[in-house]
């Protein structure tokens, strides 16, 4: 764990670049998001970076065959399409949780196919692997299926003679579920030991309980999992600002990075770190105390980081592969 440090000795790398206070945070995010807008968006723009040449005109012509390009590209600020495009690109797994053209299956009826789309479901249980951190009680079972979506989305994207729809969709999940990959909430899950529930009472993910965050002046209550989620900073964050954002966080974090990884490292990482530094300590109560936030919002940014460069190095390799006759 890294040693705690007072947001009087050191800011942390994009306060010190916005000159912010994490009251700016307004939005709550929706249940089981990962990071939050800004946090999707830096982990695109660093991916984009990241990028070989090729890489990137195959990605840009894969998003055009998206139905929802056209929405993506009304954000294109001084020109960049194709870099806007997949930055935007980066929340839309999020943003169908509330789009009514998707259905959640016994939930809600199913929705007419549309073009373009293999299916309309919202596919809630591929943005995370619950993991237990303890040894898992009888009949407790692992859910979510992030890690195998990994897998399964890189192969379909990198199968080049498939239709250009389909690799679409798959490059878009996978720009938004390598970041889930990397929010240590997403790779775990942790329950109140047996005999420490009332009476009738529902057994709680410990990510679900109620905290209090005195640096959010606007909504000093939440769910710990959307304080981890919104350490990103402000959910509009783009433009410049986001570029800038991009810039400190490579500058900062991604200097001599060991050979590439995969994605069952990525979430053997985010386990690791949920089990030793996810939680307020007991001390603490429910409160986030300035060493623990401190302590967050490092881990945060070099998790968006590695999450950026690791999904250009994926998306390098997916996309390299030449179509039958080429």
């Amino acid at each position: 764990m890294t040693p705690h440090r007072t947001r009087t000795s050191r800011l942390t790398v994009i306060e010190r670049l916005f000159g912010v206070v994490v009251a700016l945070v307004l939005a709550q995010p929706l249940p089981a998001a990962a990071w939050n807008a800004a946090g999707h968006r830096l982990v695109a723009s660093l991916a984009w970076d990241v990028l070989e040449e090729p890489a990137r005109r195959e990605a840009a012509q894969l998003l055009r065959a998206h139905p929802d390009y056209r929405r993506w590209i009304r954000r294109v600020e001084g020109g960049d399409e194709e870099r806007t495009a997949f930055i935007e690109a980066s929340t839309w797994a999020d943003e169908i949780r509330k789009d009514r053209r998707f259905y959640t299956p016994g939930k809600e009826p199913a929705t007419p196919l549309l073009p373009g789309f293999p299916d309309m479901e919202r596919h809630r249980d591929w943005h995370y692997v619950n993991r237990p951190l303890a040894a898992p009680r009888p009949g407790e079972a692992i859910t979510g299926v992030l890690d195998r979506q990994l897998v399964t989305l890189a192969q379909a994207l990198g199968t080049p003679d498939a239709a250009p729809s389909a690799r679409a969709y798959a490059l878009v999940w996978l720009i938004h579920l390598v970041g889930d990959a990397h929010q240590p909430l997403h790779a775990s899950a942790r329950h109140r030991p047996p005999g420490a529930y009332e009476k009738g009472e529902e057994r709680e993910d410990e990510q679900d309980m109620m905290v209090i965050n005195p640096f959010n002046a606007r909504q000093s209550t939440t769910t710990l999992h959307a304080f981890w989620d919104d350490l990103p900073g402000p959910p509009w964050l783009r433009g410049e600002r986001l570029a800038a954002a991009s810039r400190a966080l490579t500058a900062a974090y991604l200097q001599g990075l060991p050979a590439r990884s995969t994605p069952a490292q990525w979430l053997a990482e985010s386990w690791e770190i949920a089990g030793s530094s996810a939680y307020p300590p007991l001390s603490d109560g429910r409160t986030i105390s300035p060493a623990f936030y401190d302590e967050a919002r490092t881990i945060a940014e070099r998790r968006l980081a590695l999450a950026g460069y690791r999904l250009g190095e994926l998306l390098n390799a997916a996309l390299r592969v030449k179509r039958r006759g080429d």
